[in-house]
């Protein structure tokens, strides 16, 4: 990074009048070299941008600094994890976007401004980013550090991060003179965005004056993506904090339209009570939602990833010289069955190496890249189900005598205060120091960010999904996998019940009453079906070569994007986008069941 404001780039001018969608997101990540993302929220956010700006789409983003970022992790012997700030100075690193500003929060004044990255697509259109920033001189001790941690916090820390990006949004933009159409609110971090609008329409007036008549022409304004059906992932704050926070106007006006549940302020309905069109993230997760807002239409949107950021080098030469019009519209990958598969092969195998010698440099394990190597990471939380390799080791040591040997690579943050998901990172080290065969070997990388999750998803042969549906909203990371010819092993739920084409693409883990019986159906693939297929060269490199035709040319956040233009920006017929909801009467309030 930059060593001195002096060395910081002045920002490209840019009319930003022609934006003409505002996407909001708590976290966004834009480079490896900034910790503004935690995981999977943010690494979709980052690939969203990077495909508008491949394909010129009119766009801007608001998200937080992040000054300290989300975490650092570090693993002990027996995979008990600790954490440490990542620190980075926005102003020795990006251009001011914005003087001074400030929003009424906390009943006082807190001031913010506003930093800018540019998201550069391979036209040389730009994606400005805003990153607002409370470490303002003037602000009180506390309000400077409400920039500083993602996710970080108790629940008064949140709600005012979350006031920040959704108020202080919306006062951003208003002093950019810029106008969206449409505001994305990219989880429900972001929904106070719709009150900052009503404030907005009202001129000045108090909010109790908001009529119906106001709030559904916020709602033709707000678009809203929710992402998880895990209870936990719906933002609640309960009303005394809300009042403290927002103060009593802007939380009666909440109250008034319907945004509480179960007697807290809930942020998933506040962003769907004020949009016109809602989305879950793949097929079946949009099914979970209506059935978890029922008085709500809600319509699915399904994932995907930035080809160009997610494929190894090998493999995106191979393409440029194959199928050089990937680049700006990722359906060529179709053309991928033009392509000899042993130069998909060739590929893989340059990008496995790539990895292990990444792997060797950071624990000093040497892996045999001629061996089947398995890859399982994401952020760890019991509903993923990391452990569940492991119930029958036995078994599993029996597979790897089979194949003459077996590789198994795990990598994954819990989150500070998720104790039960530090408590089965534990258990995966335990199982592993269990494990009696030489021919497996299990290795627990430390520290999973974009680098490691880019090399991983680059370099294993088959990429293991194990959560408890039907709480995989969608998943992106086995979409990576399969960009580089990587099958995916998978529970189906989430994105793969769309993905999964049974011995072409992958294979799926069948249901079952139990988890034990659940274990049983994984090894059962594992021997009938997986090891067979790696057994023959020929059959494998078919493998790879359909996992990039068929879920490349679908699974992209190029075709992602398009679809939200379509169907939710500016739908082609108003029956589409047809959720001009009615604001519901408090005793209307739908249940979320989860």
């Amino acid at each position: 990074m930059p060593s001195s404001p002096n060395t910081v780039p002045s920002a490209v001018v840019l009319d930003l009048t022609e934006r003409r969608v505002a996407y909001f997101s708590m976290e966004i990540a834009l480079s490896k070299s900034l910790p503004t993302y935690s995981g999977g929220l943010g690494v979709l956010a980052g690939d969203t941008l990077r495909s508008a700006a491949d394909t010129g789409a009119p766009i801007l983003a608001v998200s937080l600094a992040h000054r300290r970022g989300y975490f650092e992790q570090h693993l002990d012997a027996q995979g008990q994890q600790t954490e440490s700030d990542v620190v980075w100075f926005p102003e020795k690193t990006l251009p001011a976007a914005s003087d001074i500003l400030s929003i009424s929060l906390q009943g006082r004044e807190l001031k913010f401004r506003a930093w800018r990255f540019d998201v550069v697509g391979v036209t040389g259109h730009i994606i400005p980013v805003f990153l607002l920033d409370s470490d303002i001189e003037g602000n009180t001790p506390y309000d400077r550090t409400l920039t500083d941690h993602l996710y970080g916090g108790d629940n008064y820390y949140r709600l005012c991060q979350e006031g920040l990006l959704g108020l202080g949004g919306i006062k951003l933009l208003q002093s950019l003179g810029v106008k969206p159409e449409v505001h994305h609110m990219n989880e429900g971090h972001a929904a106070l965005l719709t009150i900052g609008l009503l404030e907005e329409r009202l001129a000045g007036a108090p909010l109790r004056n908001a009529t119906d008549d106001d709030a559904k022409a916020i709602q033709q304004q707000c678009v809203f993506t929710t992402h998880t059906p895990v209870p936990a992932g719906h933002d609640q704050f309960g009303l005394d904090q809300m009042a403290a926070v927002l103060g009593h106007e802007r939380a009666s006006t909440i109250e008034r339209f319907g945004a509480l549940h179960n007697g807290l302020m809930n942020m998933t309905y506040l962003a769907l009570r004020f949009s016109r069109y809602v989305n879950g993230v793949a097929m079946q997760h949009g099914k979970v939602s209506q059935h978890m807002f029922p008085e709500y239409k809600v319509h699915s949107i399904t994932n995907g990833v930035h080809a160009a950021t997610w494929l190894s080098a090998p493999m995106k030469d191979l393409f440029d010289r194959e199928i050089p019009e990937w680049r700006h519209d990722n359906q060529y990958f179709r053309s991928v069955y033009g392509i000899d598969p042993w130069k998909i092969v060739e590929a893989h195998t340059a990008a496995k190496l790539r990895l292990f010698q990444t792997i060797k440099a950071r624990t000093g394990v040497e892996l045999d890249p001629k061996l089947l190597t398995i890859g399982f990471a994401r952020r760890v939380a019991t509903y993923k189900r990391a452990s569940l390799l492991f119930k029958d080791p036995a078994r599993l040591e029996a597979i790897a005598e089979s194949l003459g040997g077996l590789q198994i690579l795990y990598a994954g943050k819990a989150h500070p205060a998720d104790n039960a998901g530090k408590a089965l990172i534990r258990d995966v080290f335990s199982a592993a120091a269990r494990i009696n065969s030489s021919k497996l070997k299990i290795v627990y990388l430390e520290n999973y960010d974009w680098e490691l999750g880019e090399q991983l998803t680059n370099g294993v042969d088959v990429w293991l999904n194990t959560p408890l549906r039907p709480y995989e909203a969608s998943g992106t990371s086995g979409m990576k996998a399969a960009l580089n010819g990587v099958p995916s092993l998978s529970v189906l739920d989430g994105w793969w019940i769309e993905g999964c084409a049974e011995g072409i693409t992958g294979w799926a883990i069948e249901d079952a009453d139990d988890e034990s019986q659940e274990a049983g159906n994984l090894y059962a693939k594992l021997e009938k079906a997986v090891v067979p297929a790696w057994q023959s060269p020929k059959v494998w490199a078919r493998i790879r070569q359909h996992s990039i035709a068929v879920n490349g040319t679908f699974f992209n956040t190029h075709r992602m994007l398009g679809q939200y233009v379509s169907n939710a920006y500016f739908p082609l017929s108003s029956s589409v986008a047809s959720t001009d909801q009615e604001i519901p009467d408090e005793e209307k309030i739908p249940a979320v069941v989860a």
